[in-house]
């Protein structure tokens, strides 16, 4: 009899009965493999990895659970009624009949994503924290132009949705203030927020002419984008309803034109806040005595519910953002510092810099911008504009009440939450290098020299106290550090050096005391003589003791032969990802050596 023989009518049993192969589940669906692709994106079935490959190790294998979770979902139901209308309209089409294809494309099956949505995240905040992906392909979808190929086909009016769907999501950090990061790479730029206590991370294509390679499969982008579209628009709905404002917004057509979408959705959050304030208002008018004011209350609050829908251009009214009293109280300290950073100051884009980023960061930390051309809320001649960032090295006019910087400044203040100094960042100058913010460099193990400069002037702005080049922390404890680098007086150094010498006599004691008791004496009835005598010996075994390295190391040796050999090859691994680490920071310093010296020589 064969090893793995098994009697006919016997039941399955182990990995052959918890896992099938994707052709096998596409069998059993009785739908086409892409059908079947669509399917398990939208649910969110994944393949699985078993222990033991029955069929093979080149299959991909799918639990038996999710598939039954699959059989039993009603769009399965949908899409074979629209497989099945797509054919009655071919064959409609084929024998020329056009009026019953015109009633068969009048009655097309659809479907909507509702219950998916709320069925994969039945709490908000699991909807936020599997926002990282969705944001970035509706920001690179917005990026993308419309295509028409023969098999892929990107409709425009998915774009506009995309790029609507990212406006309002840009509009909403923008207005309370949640951006925490931001970082320009080759690829994009990074934005990290926080919403309720999640992170979130995306990424934003730069505005360039996007290049479509032929090697990537759209339909299922398409079919990912599909299901991230309603759940975006979900979480937008939930974000706006959270701050009082209706959803989905109103713009004003002129300025949804003219790509000012970020602007109109700004104004149209101002119209909302002050709609809500008057409504709340009245409510305390009609609750109360009437009066003859209730009726001006009543006519202020129809005016204001109307005012998104008319065209406006006053100045000054551009990202007037959370100037409700009533937020700013819930409001945290790190929201009240972003909100503060660009506070009273006034920016003006030129028109090659990135426009759409530069609205989108710069309210978000306090900030009030306009830009070059029709729409702006300011011209460039006003002269209360304080910076202007320009990425030009000729400027046809300057004014002076205005500092000329590149946009990199916007970026690295933001990443610092200081303002740092515009020396460096003129224009025609080499700015300084871009850090990430989200890399630790303490961890890396090395900090590089324009981070070393950004805490200080961190330091330097919250009034600490940080060591001076060649110091370490150690040496802030030291009073004679501290009064040749003229830190403090005299008298404070002599003070500090006194008290320095009572905490460490009496933490000498404290440890003399600990020793005697472990002796075995009672240190209460213990002389002072006793306690010197004790001093003594103790330094003399401290002298006596091999070097405490070699120790440490004859320990990791032996408890290195006594692990097992998994655990052995873990620990062996890790070794050699600190040795590559530090051999990274040995590269980066040479490089700055030779920096340094290539720029001495000149």
């Amino acid at each position: 009899m064969p090893k793995h023989y098994r009697p006919p009518g016997k039941k399955k049993e182990g990995n052959a009965a918890k896992y099938m192969t994707r052709s096998q589940a596409v069998k059993y669906l009785q739908v086409s493999l892409s059908v079947f692709r669509k399917l398990c994106i939208l649910k969110g079935v994944f393949p699985r990895e078993p222990k033991k490959k029955v069929k093979g190790g080149h299959q991909t294998y799918y639990h038996v659970k999710d598939i039954m979770f699959l059989k039993h979902e009603p769009i399965l139901e949908k899409l074979r009624e629209m497989r099945a209308y797509e054919k009655k309209v071919k064959k409609a089409m084929s024998k020329k009949n056009r009026d019953l294809a015109e009633r068969l494309l009048s009655r097309k099956p659809t479907y909507t994503l509702d219950m998916l949505i709320r069925e994969r995240y039945p709490r908000f905040v699991d909807a936020l924290g599997d926002l990282d992906d969705c944001l970035s392909m509706i920001h690179l979808f917005a990026a993308l132009p419309a295509i028409d190929r023969e098999r892929e086909k990107i409709e425009v009016n998915r774009i506009h949705n995309c790029r609507r769907l990212s406006h309002e999501w840009q509009a909403y950090i923008s207005r309370t203030h949640k951006l925490r990061k931001t970082f320009i790479s080759v690829k994009g730029i990074y934005y990290q927020a926080e919403v309720e206590g999640q992170k979130i991370t995306w990424l934003s294509p730069h505005a360039l002419q996007q290049v479509l390679p032929d090697d990537v499969d759209y339909n299922i982008m398409l079919t990912f984008l599909e299901f991230y579209e309603t759940l975006l628009a979900f979480v937008n709905f939930k974000l706006y309803h959270s701050i009082n404002i209706k959803y989905p917004p109103i713009l004003d057509p002129r300025l949804e034109a003219l790509a000012a979408d970020l602007y109109a959705l700004s104004r149209y959050f101002d119209a909302n806040s002050r709609a809500s304030e008057m409504e709340l208002k009245l409510a305390s008018v009609e609750n109360g005595a009437k009066s003859k004011d209730a009726e001006l209350e009543e006519s202020e609050l129809r005016l204001a519910q109307l005012q998104h829908q008319l065209p406006s251009n006053e100045p000054g009214a551009l990202m007037h953002l959370m100037e409700d009293a009533e937020g700013k109280d819930e409001d945290d300290a790190e929201t009240m510092e972003c909100r503060n950073l660009f506070k009273n100051m006034k920016f003006f884009l030129g028109r090659e810099v990135p426009r759409e980023s530069l609205l989108f960061v710069i309210p978000a930390f306090g900030g009030v911008v306009s830009w070059e051309g029709e729409g702006a809320p300011f011209e460039e001649s006003d002269q209360s504009i304080t910076y202007q960032i320009v990425d030009r090295p000729t400027q046809g006019r300057k004014f002076l009440s205005r500092d000329y910087v590149q946009p990199q400044w916007v970026y690295d203040c933001i990443n610092a939450r200081i303002i740092l100094p515009t020396d460096d960042y003129m224009v025609g100058r080499v700015p300084p290098p871009h850090l990430s913010p989200f890399v630790d460099n303490e961890k890396e193990g090395y900090i590089p020299e324009y981070a070393e400069t950004i805490r200080r002037l961190q330091a330097a702005a919250r009034k600490e106290v940080l060591p001076m080049p060649g110091m370490d922390i150690e040496d802030l404890a030291d009073p004679q550090h501290l009064l040749a680098e003229g830190v403090i007086d005299r008298a404070e150094a002599i003070e500090a050096a006194e008290k320095k010498k009572k905490i460490a006599a009496l933490q000498e004691q404290y440890h003399n005391e600990l020793k005697l008791e472990l002796q075995g004496a009672n240190y209460s009835s213990v002389s002072n003589d006793a306690i010197q005598n004790a001093t003594l010996n103790s330094e003399a075994v401290e002298a006596s003791v091999p070097d405490l390295q070699q120790i440490a190391e004859d320990a990791a040796n032996m408890s290195k032969v006594l692990m097992p050999r998994k655990k052995r090859k873990l620990y062996e691994a890790m070794q050699i990802g600190k040795g590559r680490q530090q051999a990274h920071v040995g590269l980066l310093r040479e490089r700055k050596r030779k920096i340094d010296a290539a720029k001495g020589s000149k």
